[in-house]
């Protein structure tokens, strides 16, 4: 065989390489095509998110004056004994070292304990999160149940009495903020009315009637900002929808306004409520901390608070992987839901 012959083997043996990992990478992405690689995708961006926030949050710690040693030993400590507790925990290492120390740990389920509390951070965090699971979720569902509503009876007639009437009521319940909110309420609600406790929490296991005695007050502070987002959203969005061919069409053949909103309008209206939706509960399961603190609930963002102004670094890595992993979760449901919603999304999807 001539030099030129193997080089001509050569030359079509790698063409034919090419092509083969060529068709090999096509074919992976034809089976990864649609759902598969949205959810894919998403969950690789989730991974970086979590990468980033715990990154930037032990950096963010560590620029903060203090640490956990000066912590632990209190004014007492000396900067010998905390530089030798510093070197025991290995907190005097380079930034990288740590991290990547931490996030082998957590890729192997340890998260590790704390070195203020020595209790297991997963076990605390495990703890925390059905009181801010439930202020959340009974938070939203009040929210959302009282902007629907409004938000039909303003669409209605826009620009009449009541659409200005709920207009007003959105714009004083944004204007106020949580820290005020919360002791007005506390005052007339629970001091002059007796009606709430005024502060702690009754699990779900005591009894569902004081559990959520002792839930609605904190719920309604978070409540209130939520309705009127949602109520201002929706209700524009429901009045666009009405001004659609298709709402003109079906108003032609003599359906009735209230049977437009309710079964015509109210779907494909609600995409962007959805989402708002699903922004704010992965916001407020991490964002309630005010609220947490001002009632002295035992959730998740009392927990954050307080691990911060400890320099409890193990325990905020933690909650943060937490908060990062459900807001991406949420998302991704969030997503999901657009097809069942409004099916013109999901035909677009399948194009």
């Amino acid at each position: 065989m001539t030099t030129e012959q193997r080089d001509e083997i050569g030359r079509t043996g790698s063409v034919t390489n090419a092509t083969e990992r060529a068709a090999d990478g096509q074919g992976i992405r034809e089976r990864l095509s649609g759902p598969s690689r949205f959810i894919v995708f998403k969950i690789g961006r989730a991974l970086l998110v979590v990468v980033a926030a715990t990154m930037l949050t032990q950096w963010l710690l560590g620029l903060a004056p203090g640490g956990v040693a000066q912590t632990i030993l209190g004014e007492s400590g000396t900067p010998e004994n905390v530089a030798a507790l510093n070197a025991e925990l290995g907190l005097d290492r380079p930034f990288f070292a740590q991290y990547f120390d931490w996030l082998g740990n957590v890729l192997h389920g340890d998260f590790g304990k704390s070195p203020i509390t020595s209790l297991p951070v997963f076990d605390q965090i495990i703890k925390a999160i059905p009181v801010t699971l439930e202020l959340v979720i009974l938070s939203v569902s009040m929210a959302l149940i009282l902007a629907v509503t409004a938000a039909y009876f303003a669409a209605r007639r826009p620009g009449g009495l009541v659409d200005r009437i709920l207009g007003s009521i959105t714009s004083a319940s944004l204007s106020v903020p949580t820290f005020v909110l919360g002791p007005v309420l506390l005052y007339f609600l629970a001091v002059k009315a007796n009606l709430f406790p005024i502060t702690g929490w009754v699990p779900l296991s005591n009894g569902v009637g004081e559990n959520l005695r002792s839930a609605i007050l904190p719920a309604m502070c978070v409540a209130i900002p939520e309705f009127a987002v949602f109520q201002r959203l929706f209700r524009g969005d429901l009045v666009s929808t009405l001004q659609e061919d298709y709402i003109d069409a079906a108003r032609a053949r003599g359906i009735s306004e209230s049977r437009l909103l309710r079964v015509h309008a109210f779907r494909p209206a609600s995409v962007s409520l959805v989402t708002v939706t699903g922004i704010s509960i992965g916001r407020l399961l991490g964002g309630t901390v005010i609220v947490e603190s001002l009632f002295v609930l035992p959730g998740v963002g009392q927990l954050l608070a307080q691990s911060i102004v400890k320099r409890d670094l193990v325990m905020v890595q933690g909650i943060v992987v937490f908060i990062a992993l459900a807001y991406v979760a949420i998302n991704l449901s969030v997503d999901l839901l657009y097809g069942v919603i409004d099916p013109r999304i999901r035909a677009r999807g399948r194009r």
